[in-house]
């Protein structure tokens, strides 16, 4: 690795999470420079800017690209050209490297850089660097957190509050905690990458793609008072768990216990959690999103990156396969019909014990046949 007194980098993208990023660097960091940054031509307002990938990856002062642009492609090709061309990459873009993580990892070591990839997970929280550092000494035996702070942050204000589904999310559109188009957070999407990302690093393997993956749209200031009357409360999770050679992962609204930590957690903030062979299991709490706790964890990869603190390896030639029997639990579904192989559990509900995520999944579709409306929650 090259000897960097004074790193040079470049930000692809210059929206909330690459501003974040040049404020932290220019007020707190003194040994790295944001010397280029790629915007669209319209918006070539700084002197560093440019809209010409080939000026950024062809430089060979810059030694470290900063992907934070979001979405597949360009964002795909642009990482790769990168690492071909002898550069770290540091991104925080969970969408990308969820679906070409395998790819990237192979890429960096065969050119002998490092993918950084702190921020595509928990925001600020150190997560991912947690999860490297357990595995230094432990075999991370599962895993689980809320990982979207919009979902959390709609759950809490319909309970604090008692105001319905629409109601909350309107409010975090209006303050920026949602998307115009919320599907992301609310359907799992979001949670699905971070899950798939998760999983890869706790557990070394390519993560499956096709999860089973249940996110809280139709979920009802009813169906909160309902599991409230039993000590419940709903929060949307991200779960692995990994066992003999064999692993599994799944995204789903979980009703947890109002004296549990994940119940407490408020706002937009997440809560994340490992079990490993000899630390037991460990806690992460902290702010899951926004631009300067992400900025700060970029930021936080860049200089690991500098000073040599970590030079992150992924190798996911371990071969666990995929098992859905991993992951069982009953749920409950609420619905116009019973599904199959059901029991009640209250009026317009119903109880399936026992069953994987994936067949859960499968129920719940069968149910959203009829009832557009209807919504499937796990019992922890």
């Amino acid at each position: 690795m090259k000897d960097w007194t004074n790193m040079k980098i470049a930000l692809l993208g210059y929206g909330t999470v690459g501003r974040g990023v040049d404020k932290i660097i220019g007020e707190r960091v003194d040994d790295v420079e944001v010397s280029r940054i790629l915007e669209l031509p319209d918006r070539l307002s700084d002197p560093r800017m440019t809209s010409e990938y080939e000026d950024i990856v062809s430089d060979p002062e810059i030694g470290i690209v900063v992907e934070c642009m979001g979405g597949i492609e360009p964002a795909h090709a642009f990482i790769m050209r990168a690492l071909e061309a002898g550069k770290h990459v540091v991104t925080s873009n969970k969408a990308v490297v969820a679906a070409h993580f395998a790819e990237f990892a192979a890429c960096a070591l065969e050119h002998g850089v490092s993918l950084f990839i702190e921020a595509s997970v928990g925001g600020g929280i150190p997560w991912i660097a947690g999860i490297e550092k357990a595995r230094r000494v432990d075999e991370v035996t599962s895993f689980s957190g809320i990982m979207n702070g919009t979902t959390n942050y709609i759950v809490y204000a319909m309970l604090k509050d008692g105001a319905d589904f629409g109601e909350v999310l309107a409010e975090a559109q209006s303050l920026g905690y949602a998307e115009r188009d919320p599907s992301a957070d609310i359907d799992g999407i979001d949670v699905k990458n971070k899950t798939i990302i998760t999983a890869s690093v706790a557990f070394d393997v390519a993560c499956e793609k096709d999860i089973p993956v249940s996110g809280i749209r139709n979920l009802t200031k009813a169906d909160l008072d309902l599991f409230g009357e039993r000590g419940l409360t709903v929060k949307l999770l991200g779960r692995g768990v990994q066992q003999d050679s064999r692993y599994a992962v799944a995204v789903e609204p979980v009703a947890v216990p109002l004296d549990s930590l994940e119940a407490n957690v408020p706002g937009n903030f997440n809560l994340v959690t490992l079990d490993a062979t000899t630390v037991g299991e460990l806690k992460f709490y902290g702010q899951g999103a926004g631009s300067l706790p992400t900025g700060n964890a970029i930021v936080q990869d860049v200089l690991d990156c500098v000073r040599g603190t970590r030079a992150p390896e992924y190798d996911f030639s371990r071969g666990l396969a995929y098992d859905p029997e991993l992951l069982r639990a009953s749920y409950v579904i609420r619905a116009a019909h019973a599904p199959a192989g059901s029991e009640p559990y209250v009026e317009g509900a119903w109880l399936v014990r026992d069953v994987t995520a994936a067949d859960a999944r499968a129920l719940l579709d069968e149910a959203l046949k009829t009832d557009p409306a209807a919504f499937m929650a796990s019992l922890a």
